[in-house]
C-alpha cells in the first residue's frame, strides 16, 4: 500500500472539502490518503513545522490568498511554498489560485518552480484527480491557462527581465509612470530608459503606453 501524507491550505473550507472528496473518490486502490488541512498561514505553519520533524508531507496544496500569520512573516501561499521547499525538500508543492495574470504566473514559476500549478477557473474534479496522480509520479503538471501562457512566452522569444515585467504589469494596472518609483526601486531616469527599451522591443511606433500594454498582452507578457 502507498501511504500519501497530504496538506491542503485554502481559506475557504468548502473548497478544501471539495478537493478532499475528489481525491478520496478517485484515489487508486493501493493508495491510503492522510489529509490535513489549514485555512490560514499560522495553522499551516504549525502543521508544516511539526511534519518536518515527525512525518514529512508527500504533497502540499497551497492557495495564494490566505490570512497572514500573526507575526507578519508569512503573508500568502507563496511564502508557505517557499518555506516548504526549505524545510521539506522532498515534498511536492502544488499552487492552486484564482490569479491568472501572466505576471503572477511567471513570478510563481520563477520563485517556487511548483510541481503543480492549477488555476481554479480551469479546474474540474477530473482534472484535479488527474493532476494529483501525475504530480505524484511525473511532475510538473500545469493547467491549461499556465501552459498557454508558457507557450506564448517561449514562442515570443523575447527577453524581458523581472523588473521590465513588473513595469509592464504596473502600467497595465493603471499605475502612471510618475508613480512607478513608489513600486520599483529605480530612479525615474532608469525607469524611463527601461520603458523606451520595452517600446523598441515590442515595436511600439506611436510611443504610447497603451500601445505598449496592448502589444505586451498579445505576446503573452500580460
Amino acid at each position: 500500500m502507498q501511504h500519501i501524507h497530504i496538506l491542503m491550505v485554502d481559506d475557504h473550507p468548502i473548497i478544501i472539502e471539495g478537493y478532499e472528496n475528489t481525491l478520496m473518490a478517485t484515489k487508486h486502490e493501493d493508495q491510503i490518503l492522510q489529509i490535513e488541512t489549514a485555512n490560514d498561514c499560522d495553522t499551516a505553519n504549525e502543521l508544516l513545522q511539526r511534519a518536518a520533524i515527525e512525518k514529512p508531507y508527500d504533497i502540499c496544496f497551497f492557495d495564494i490568498s490566505l490570512p497572514s500569520s500573526s507575526n507578519g512573516k508569512l503573508n500568502s501561499g507563496e511564502d508557505l511554498a517557499k518555506m516548504t521547499r526549505d524545510i521539506m525538500p522532498n515534498a511536492k508543492v502544488v499552487i492552486l489560485t484564482m490569479f491568472n495574470e501572466s505576471y503572477r504566473v511567471h513570478n510563481i514559476i520563477q520563485e517556487i518552480n511548483p510541481d503543480g500549478f492549477l488555476i481554479k477557473s480551469d479546474l474540474t474534479s477530473s482534472e484535479l484527480a488527474e493532476a494529483f496522480q501525475h504530480i505524484l509520479t511525473t511532475p510538473p503538471y500545469y493547467s491549461s491557462t499556465v501552459n498557454n501562457y508558457l507557450k506564448k512566452t517561449v514562442s515570443a522569444n523575447l527577453h524581458v527581465d523581472d523588473i521590465n515585467r513588473k513595469i509592464l504589469h504596473l502600467l497595465s494596472q493603471g499605475i502612471r509612470t510618475i508613480t512607478l518609483r513608489e513600486h520599483i526601486n529605480l530612479s525615474m531616469s532608469a525607469i524611463e530608459k527601461r520603458k523606451r527599451q520595452l517600446k523598441l522591443l515590442f515595436s511600439v511606433e506611436d510611443g504610447k503606453d497603451e500601445t505598449l500594454i496592448e502589444e505586451a498582452r498579445k505576446m503573452g507578457f500580460l
